[in-house]
């Protein structure tokens, strides 16, 4: 793998790229001076990340364990491990751990911009992330390090620093649904029916399938009317090509027509969104996607995510701010539900060759049905799906984080009874119970952009 292209990443680069987010997450802290350079009234952090970014390296040193907030929480670049974690003085606080800069390593990502370890898929590898090392995948640690910032900012203020809010509630839920086929299901439906023993069942089937009827995954309208029965819109990533990948990998059963794009239209005027699932290979070409979004009849999609979650870090930024959209959601790992970047809000990743953030935010992908129970990854029963997510979900909320949830249209169909309806009723059941903010991308976008 070629060595990537980086510009100097000084301090003050690193500074503004998490003051950046900080600020985002609280508003109202912008009141307060924080830095490196000792002041006397404002937040003080220790310098603690030496020369690693200068040389580097995919990895630092392991952090430190230290409790806040009740939880363990894992500090890179800890100078003084023996330290208080604060320091707090009149009208001013220190920060004993360098957290501008272990919030800046995990949320721009750059272990795996630096580490040359990719899958078949051509992804950075759960495997080979410090998350799964020390693990911490379902656990914001980035917003941890926020939160000890809040904390500094609030003794600097002397009164409370409010948490970004959803038109009123506590946390946001972005509900999303990959569509890859929309032909597929028959074989399915024919082996639930005759397993259920149901051979009414299985003869409609086939007569349906001989007959040319919609496919049982040819769904969309039972898909939004399901997910809106839960008080939520839907945002429909739609595959962008028919075509296999040059290694085979199958894209789209189905083309993006005049009669595909009449019946998306009439989703989104039901409140869905349309948004662009990339096909497989345009991660690194940017004239292809060009040409798929084309296909749109001049409604661009404001919104990607690139099919299997492909990612290349070192190219695909790019990619997506270079064919101009507005958010991506491809920023979670296939192999296990959390935080890839350690963060639990929406985020610009950060630009390597300019030393500074990218335009488009990045809506990170927090859990992906295949994930749960697909033979490669976490093979989760259905019971102990929902009791699996809660801490997750619970991380989300305490922050005012987004809850983004993929769920395939496939999987609503009622053969699917391990990570199914059923499944999927429990997670927006849950999210429900507890007070979410349902969105689509493109409105998350306007919540945190368009001010």
């Amino acid at each position: 793998m070629p060595t990537p292209a980086t510009a100097v990443v000084t301090p003050v680069a690193r500074l503004a790229y998490v003051l950046q987010h900080f600020w985002q997450a609280y508003p109202s802290a912008r009141q307060v001076a924080i830095g490196y350079e000792p002041a006397p009234a404002g937040v003080t952090v220790l310098v603690g990340a030496g020369s690693f970014f200068s040389e580097k390296a995919p990895y630092p040193p392991a952090p430190t364990w230290r409790n806040w907030g009740g939880q363990p929480v894992p500090f890179f670049f800890d100078a003084a491990p023996d330290a208080p974690l604060l320091a707090l003085l009149p009208g001013a606080a220190t920060i004993n751990v360098d957290v501008i800069a272990a919030a800046f390593y995990l949320l721009s990502g750059w272990q795996e911009y630096f580490s040359p370890e990719r899958d078949w898929h051509g992804r950075f590898p759960y495997a080979a992330s410090v998350q799964k090392l020390f693990g911490f995948v379902a656990v914001p640690v980035v917003n941890y390090y926020f939160e000890v910032l809040k904390t500094a900012v609030e003794h600097v203020l002397g009164q409370p620093l409010p948490p970004r809010r959803w038109r009123g509630a506590a946390f946001a839920g972005f509900i999303t649904h990959d569509i890859d086929s929309l032909h597929g299901g028959w074989g399915t439906a024919l082996r639930g029916a005759l397993r259920r023993g149901n051979p009414i069942e299985a003869g409609r089937t086939l007569l349906g399938k001989a007959t040319g009827q919609p496919a049982p995954w040819n769904n969309l309208e039972q898909v939004q009317a399901t997910t809106a029965s839960f008080g939520a819109p839907s945002t429909f990533f739609m595959l962008g090509s028919p075509q296999p990948a040059p290694n085979g990998t199958a894209n789209a059963d189905y083309s993006i027509n005049s009669a595909l794009l009449y019946r998306l239209r009439q989703l989104e005027a039901n409140g869905s969104e349309t948004a662009s699932h990339a096909s497989y290979g345009t991660a690194t070409d940017t004239a292809r996607l060009q040409e798929e979004i084309g296909q749109y009849d001049g409604t661009r999609p404001n919104g990607n995510r690139f099919h299997y979650l492909c990612w290349e870090p070192r190219h695909t930024p790019k990619v997506v701010a270079q064919t101009g959209f507005r958010y991506d959601s491809t920023l979670g790992f296939a192999e296990h539900y959390g935080f890839r970047n350690s963060y639990c809000l929406p985020f610009f990743p950060f630009d390597f060759e300019h030393g500074q953030a990218h335009t488009f935010l990045e809506i990170p992908l927090n859990v992906m049905d295949a994930t749960l129970h697909h033979p490669n990854y976490l093979q989760l029963q259905p019971a102990e799906i929902l009791p699996a997510l809660r801490p997750m979900f619970r991380e989300i909320e305490r922050f005012g984080g987004v809850a983004t949830v993929l769920w395939h249209n496939d999987h609503f169909d009622p053969a699917n009874t391990t990570t199914g309806p059923r499944q999927f009723a429990e997670i927006m059941g849950y999210l429900r119970q507890r007070g979410a903010a349902f969105f689509t991308g493109s409105q998350i976008v306007a919540e945190l952009c368009d001010l």
